[in-house]
């Protein structure tokens, strides 16, 4: 009996508040779709992160910004789904895709500013054995990040790093101005 081929799509999960979406986002996305081979990236906006203050601007007007940024990308696509997981928690989130998503393989995006702090999220042991974990190098977080809780307990194919031309942008720093 031969074995079905089962096309299996590979799909980029970025989460966040994207509190404001900017460039930075977008060349990850890219990025990862060139590197990894991904079929599509989902950029998954919450509507607030549990480990940061409130967000400053509104869930629809982010949304809004998103879709703007990336109207001219047809394999990048903007989910908001709080609602339906009624939580902003990534493992749950990333339940909901793999569960929607049978025949796919996930892979996480995060910056290496996130793994170091990524100890602290909800069930983090579990996030990985759901989707792989890819580690965008950031500015002066790289070194924190590779000697971080989670980049020493999780196990060695459970994440990969990608060390890429580096943009000295983030919604933090976006937000000062």
């Amino acid at each position: 009996m031969k074995k079905k081929n089962i096309n299996i799509k590979k799909i980029g999960i970025l989460g966040g508040t994207f509190d404001p979406p900017h460039i930075g986002h977008l060349y990850i996305s890219k990025i990862a779709i060139k590197k990894l081979k991904l079929n599509k990236v989902v950029w998954v906006i919450t509507k607030k992160n549990p480990l940061k203050h409130k967000p400053y601007l509104s869930i629809d007007l982010r949304i809004k910004l998103s879709k703007e940024i990336m109207k001219n990308e047809k394999k990048i696509s903007i989910k908001y789904i709080d609602k339906l997981t009624k939580s902003s928690d990534t493992y749950n989130m990333l339940t909901y895709f793999k569960n929607k998503n049978k025949n796919s393989k996930l892979f996480f995006l995060i910056g290496s500013d996130n793994l170091i702090n990524f100890h602290k999220w909800r069930n983090w042991v579990k996030i990985p054995k759901i989707a792989k974990l890819i580690v965008f190098a950031r500015n002066k977080y790289l070194v924190k990040a590779i000697k971080s809780t989670a980049a020493k307990e999780l196990k060695k194919n459970e994440l990969i790093y990608i060390n890429s031309k580096k943009m000295n942008i983030s919604s933090s720093l976006i937000r000062k101005f």
